[in-house]
């Protein structure tokens, strides 16, 4: 692997940091404080061009490898402290384009890959349920066919971008068809009688980033918004999560670069006992742990968007990578915290934002217990 970036590559990120810095980071306390989806930065980003990194051109994105989305992500991460707004952005990224990508026919990316490039239209992604999150097969939504159309029921729950989406992808099992065979996936428009959404949960961390539940009662769907044959759910989520995994955690990487940086510029204006408190060597380990934990985590992540862009299967990379990266994250922003001592744990310092947000990442995406049991049966256990 060639570790040195091009010149366009660097141009890229130091433009994706600066516009970060400039453009993202406004009221950002205020707006975590109520919770509110910030509409104005989200359409900043797709102006940008981030919406469609890894979109091709003819379907109004930039057509960017894997590692160049990576790298731009992870510069987000350093320059945006709004880590709900980033994580929507991946969550509609990975979990809504590239299955449309991927799985879609010519007039379903033609509906939908435009107008989520642009930002005039939000995705969601609606896969989990109260009684069936990591266990997809005790998925309870059925899809129906009738004749032209699918008659959808059934809850999702712990759906990002949900409250305001205008289509979600929505995992159903086929009525009589078992198991696998009959997980399928459906885009469902949010103006579709039927289906109905609920207001943004109050949550610890990601307070941006709104999430809300979402039922359907008897609606109607046309077979023509089904993603991918019938059977197909599956292999779009595993496609999704692959994805979501190394380039959704890349934007931690930069959040942990971004923490590393705070900490290491404290340490050495913060004196006690007539010294900077970066001298004393049990402050100093904490920054050097942060460090490890930081370049471990960007490897794992650049080595899986390698194999992607190599064409390669990357389950095993993308758990390992998504488990690491997740954990380093918390323990990184405990010890950022820890860093600036009293100050450090107050909200007005900014720095324990970080802490409520990457706990989520040991639960998204398949939570660390998964990875671990992924891990273990690619290892034949």
């Amino acid at each position: 692997m060639d570790f040195s970036l091009s010149a366009e590559q660097r141009e890229l990120t130091e433009a994706a940091t600066a516009f970060a810095r400039r453009e993202l980071n406004q009221d950002l306390a205020k707006r975590e404080e109520a919770g509110e989806f910030p509409r104005e930065a989200w359409r900043a980003c797709a102006d940008f061009g981030i919406l469609g990194l890894p979109v091709p051109a003819e379907l109004g994105g930039a057509g960017s490898d894997v590692l160049t989305t990576a790298l731009v992500m992870e510069a987000l991460g350093y320059g945006c402290q709004d880590n709900g707004l980033l994580f929507s952005l991946n969550a509609q990224m990975w979990s809504v384009e590239l299955p449309l990508m991927n799985f879609g026919t010519p007039a379903q990316q033609r509906a939908y890959l435009p107008g989520l490039v642009s930002g005039d239209i939000i995705g969601g992604h609606a896969m989990t349920e109260p009684g069936s999150g990591s266990d997809a097969l005790r998925m309870a939504t059925r899809a129906e066919r009738r004749d032209d159309h699918y008659l959808l029921n059934g809850t999702k729950q712990y759906i990002t971008n949900a409250p305001v989406a205008d289509v979600l992808l929505v995992y159903a099992s086929v009525q009589g068809t078992p198991g696998l065979a009959g997980l399928s996936a459906f885009l469902v428009d949010a103006a579709t009688p039927g289906l109905e959404v609920s207001s943004s949960f109050e949550k610890m961390g990601l307070r941006t980033s709104p999430m809300g539940e979402i039922a359907l009662i008897d609606c109607l769907v046309p077979a023509g918004n089904r993603l991918g044959p019938e059977g197909a759910a599956m292999a779009i989520f595993t496609s999704s999560m692959e994805w979501e995994r190394s380039c959704l955690f890349a934007s931690a990487v930069g959040s942990m670069r971004r923490q590393l940086d705070a900490c290491v510029e404290y340490a050495r204006s913060r004196e006690q006992f007539g010294q900077p408190i970066g001298k004393f060597q049990g402050v100093a380990g904490k920054l050097a742990d942060m460090y490890v934990r930081l370049e471990a985590a960007r490897l794992l992540i650049y080595r899986v968007a390698w194999l992607k862009q190599q064409g390669r299967s990357a389950t095993a990379e993308a758990a390992a990578a998504k488990l690491f990266t997740s954990e380093a994250w918390v323990q990184s922003s405990q010890d950022a915290i820890q860093t600036h001592g009293a100050w450090g744990y107050l909200k007005d310092a900014g720095i324990e934002r970080d802490l409520r947000d990457a706990v989520a990442g040991t639960i998204y995406s398949g939570t660390s217990e998964i990875q671990r049991l992924i891990l273990a049966r690619m290892l034949g256990l």
